[in-house]
């Protein structure tokens, strides 16, 4: 499923318009953008939490020459599924 059919399935699921959903869609994805650019956490109950993660710098190869590079530190987003989602795939 791609945005637009999110965006289709919210309109239909909610009976609104599809601005509308696409609206709200795009409101809570910049919601939790923010929120995670703050470091802070986004918690779904029952959907699950999005976090960010840490990775320090570190040292790597490249694969063509094999010569060393430094890779440098980053932060990722992560997603841990909630006990009900995990429930809902595995039912």
């Amino acid at each position: 499923m791609n945005k637009t059919e999110l965006v289709e399935y919210i309109a239909q699921s909610a009976d609104i318009s599809k601005a509308s959903a696409a609206r709200s869609l795009d409101a809570v994805l910049e919601a939790i953008t923010e929120t995670l650019k703050k470091g802070e956490t986004v918690t779904l109950v029952g959907f699950g939490t999005f976090s960010v993660n840490e990775r320090a710098s570190r040292s790597g190869r490249n694969p063509r020459t094999g010569e060393v590079i430094q890779i440098e530190s980053a932060r990722l987003p992560k997603f841990k599924p909630g006990k009900v989602l995990k429930e809902v795939l595995n039912s």
